[in-house]
């Protein structure tokens, strides 16, 4: 049997200023430049003076060529702008998953697991007699012979109706999913960075689904003074605004996307860090950031129950730990039927990657 040679560590065999190395590093910076190319690799540069990154044989100006030779940067001719592609962007999210909810292996037919049995689409342990009405591919015909043989014998070989064995399919369902991102301006206050975590699971939660659960649908939703849809390849690009947050015109758009999805499963998820602060009137904006105003709370409460009436369960990421915010997350949850985290910046994916797997909310029609 093949077994695992060990040898001590040493730091000084592992390679620097490789191309796969600078990239990695070159992406993570992206994260936190909103996809400013010129700023990342400017970053990327002072980096490399402290702590040299890079050798002599292979230096950041070869790593900007080959940028550009491989397709993740263009560059304008004559402003000599750099811009990150497509390709750049695939790479963050891709490299956003790998970060928060490892590395997962594509697979091919893809919804959620329900909890119940019959015509379904994967095979479980499950065995029970034939039913008129089953379908032939769901016969275990090893099984089948095997019980005809210990009913009747093997002599004068017969097989009825009642030898046949079938084998239960799990059923798959689709799931529909809204992830709301607050922007509003205390998503970088005091110090912390709160928006980038915030970005990276979006990536990572939108390329999980399109490699793992390829026939869910996932809509993203960002929230400040207006609320309004974006794509996936958006998102390294966001930044927060000075707004205030317009909790209800995110819940209001999110249920409008969800509303025109045909699955049975819909549920959203709202990433925020703040309480609800305004709300849009008469083309005017009714603004309040003192406290919890009444107004503003009673009706992003309604939409809340709005949604449950919906049968759209709402689960609320809360990156703040402050006890009156608490309280209302509690009250709004306890109104939506949904769920509710008090997260820290650095487990919020991880949350966020259970709760969708395992999709607790699973409904077969």
């Amino acid at each position: 049997m093949r077994g695992f040679r060990f040898s001590d560590y040493k730091p000084g065999d592992t390679p620097k200023g490789g191309f796969d190395e600078l990239l990695k590093l070159f992406s993570e910076l992206l994260n936190y430049t909103a996809g400013d190319a010129a700023e990342a690799l400017s970053w990327l540069n002072e980096l490399d003076k402290q702590y040299k990154l890079t050798n002599n044989d292979y230096g950041i100006g070869n790593f900007i060529d080959d940028l550009k030779d491989k397709g993740y940067l263009t560059e304008d001719n004559q402003s000599g702008e750099f811009k990150i592609t497509a390709k750049t962007e695939q790479t963050i999210r891709k490299s956003a998953l790998d970060e928060i909810f490892g590395k997962l292996k594509k697979s091919g037919r893809g919804n959620h697991n329900s909890s119940q049995s019959g015509i379904g689409e994967e095979k479980n342990a499950d065995r029970r007699e034939y039913n008129f009405g089953d379908s032939l591919d769901q016969i275990d015909m090893t099984a089948s012979i095997q019980n005809a043989q210990i009913n009747h014998g093997i002599g004068d070989f017969t097989l009825t109706d009642r030898d046949l064995e079938v084998e239960e399919k799990d059923f798959k369902t689709l799931t529909s999913t809204v992830l709301m991102i607050d922007i509003s301006h205390s998503m970088i206050l005091y110090g912390e960075d709160r928006i980038t975590p915030a970005k990276k699971v979006a990536m990572a939660l939108a390329e999980l689904i399109k490699t793992k659960y390829p026939k869910d649908t996932l809509d993203i939703v960002v929230f400040g003074n207006d609320a309004w849809p974006i794509s996936v390849k958006d998102l390294p690009y966001l930044q927060v605004g000075p707004y205030h947050t317009n909790t209800y015109a995110g819940l209001e758009l999110a249920a409008d996307l969800l509303r025109r999805r045909k699955t049975h499963n819909k549920q959203i998820f709202m990433i925020t860090d703040g309480k609800p602060t305004c709300l849009k009137e008469n083309g005017k904006y009714y603004k309040n950031s003192m406290g919890l105003d009444r107004k503003v709370i009673n009706k992003t409460l309604n939409m809340a129950a709005q949604c449950k009436r919906l049968k759209i369960p709402i689960t609320t990421f809360m990156i703040a730990k402050d006890p009156y915010l608490q309280q209302f997350v509690r009250q709004f949850t306890e109104i939506n039927g949904g769920r509710a985290f008090y997260s820290s910046l650095n487990g919020l994916g991880e949350y966020i990657f259970e709760d969708y797997i395992k999709n607790r909310r699973k409904t077969v029609k």
